[in-house]
């Protein structure tokens, strides 16, 4: 396992963050009346798998000293996330008005 806060804290960090982001993409994408497309439905799961694995690769089994930080991994499910919500209100708002 390479995950070693004491040791490089920012690499354990965005393994921890890489691997969050990927689980919420892809409960996100699950989600079927959250108001999104079936397209960004699809590529949020599709992104977030690759979170998820990117982060677990990165951690359980990598055995190189360098990584690529990619920093689409931070801001990325912020949107989704906005999107998400904002979807699911709109769709909240329109059944109560139907």
């Amino acid at each position: 396992m390479n995950i070693d806060f004491g040791a490089d804290p920012t690499f354990s960090w965005y393994v921890v963050l890489l691997c969050i982001s990927g689980v919420a993409m892809v409960g996100m994408a699950l989600v079927k009346n959250s108001g999104q497309s079936d397209g960004a439905r699809i590529l949020g799961g599709v992104v977030g798998a690759a979170f998820l694995g990117y982060g677990v690769f990165l951690g359980f089994m990598s055995e190189g000293d360098s990584y690529w930080m990619f920093f689409q991994a931070f801001f990325l499910p912020v949107i989704l996330v906005v999107n998400f919500v904002r979807g699911a209100l709109a769709r909240r708002s329109q059944v109560k008005q139907d």
